[in-house]
């Protein structure tokens, strides 16, 4: 190479490393389900639906309309018809269990808009966020984003079985992540991440400082950097050896078991679609198959 080119190559700015905070997780839980979910196209195929998400999703998408009713329709119940309406019942085990989750869906969102003031109009629902660093260029969409005074607070709606702490709003890349681009895509400070968790009704608070960002914007850009250095090293490498499996115990939850035989072999007994529901519900000998 001579001096001019690689004057040339060092004046070159660096490429970005596109993503969403989904995408940073993925190659954090394993770099192999990274390599299937946005390196491979087309993608391999995903196992059934899971009954969980069906429940998280009509969730979501209840409450998002709720909030786009006109303020004198925004009454518990009309939460509670919406999720009905649009209600869709994949992976259950059955219409009977189906119905069942259907209904309590419909109590989480009737009970959580009871204690909302429909007047206190948010920032934006389902609002999607962006922000560039000298490394990343990450987006989000921040279930409800509201302004309390001058400042902005993230909100991120939960509904699993997992009883939340305030461990998991403290150490959640997301919110940080969210909080960040709600600032710089709002020009207006956002410390505040709220995780509402509607099964109990619980809300987890953070407030996070400038210090406590920037550390975590840190470590987006570094969880990035490996993941952008394993696809430049598939060229030469192989995608196996560039995206290798990392077996364990959530092998079971994959969408992509079925091409795996690392996380086949991590994982006997294949869990039921409807496995991730409330135990008291779906805890049996049928959660699993052979």
């Amino acid at each position: 190479m001579t001096e001019p080119q690689a004057a040339l190559e060092l004046e070159l700015p660096r490429r970005l490393f596109v993503c969403t905070p989904s995408k940073l997780a993925a190659w954090l839980d394993c770099p192999r389900r990274f390599r299937f979910s946005y390196v491979d196209r087309p993608p391999p195929p995903t196992g059934r639906p899971w009954a969980h998400n069906s429940v998280g999703a009509a969730v979501h998408v209840a409450l998002a309309g709720w909030w786009g009713l006109p303020v004198g329709e925004r009454v518990p119940a009309a939460a509670a018809a919406l999720l009905r309406e649009r209600w869709a019942p994949q992976g259950f085990r059955d219409a009977d269990q189906a119905d069942e989750w259907r209904e309590r869906a419909a109590d989480m969102v009737e009970r959580y808009t009871a204690g909302v003031d429909p007047h206190a109009e948010p920032l934006g629902v389902e609002r999607t966020v962006a922000f560039k660093t000298d490394r990343v260029a990450v987006s989000g969409r921040i279930d409800r984003l509201d302004r309390r005074g001058d400042e902005l607070v993230v909100v991120d709606y939960k509904t699993g079985r997992h009883i939340l702490t305030t461990d998991d709003a403290r150490g959640s890349l997301a919110l940080a992540l969210y909080a960040a681009a709600a600032e710089r895509t709002m020009r207006r400070t956002c410390r505040t991440v709220e995780l509402h968790h509607l099964p109990t009704g619980d809300i987890v608070r953070w407030e996070h400082t400038e210090q406590t960002l920037a550390r975590q914007l840190g470590r987006a850009e570094e969880i990035a950097t490996e993941a952008a250095a394993a696809i430049d090293a598939a060229a030469t490498d192989g995608l196996d050896a560039a995206f290798p499996a990392r077996p364990g115990a959530l092998c079971g939850w994959c969408d992509f078991l079925d091409s795996c035989p690392e996380g086949q072999a991590a994982t006997p007994k294949r869990l039921q679609p409807w496995a991730g529901l409330a135990s008291d519900i779906s805890s049996s000998v049928d959660d699993v198959v052979e």
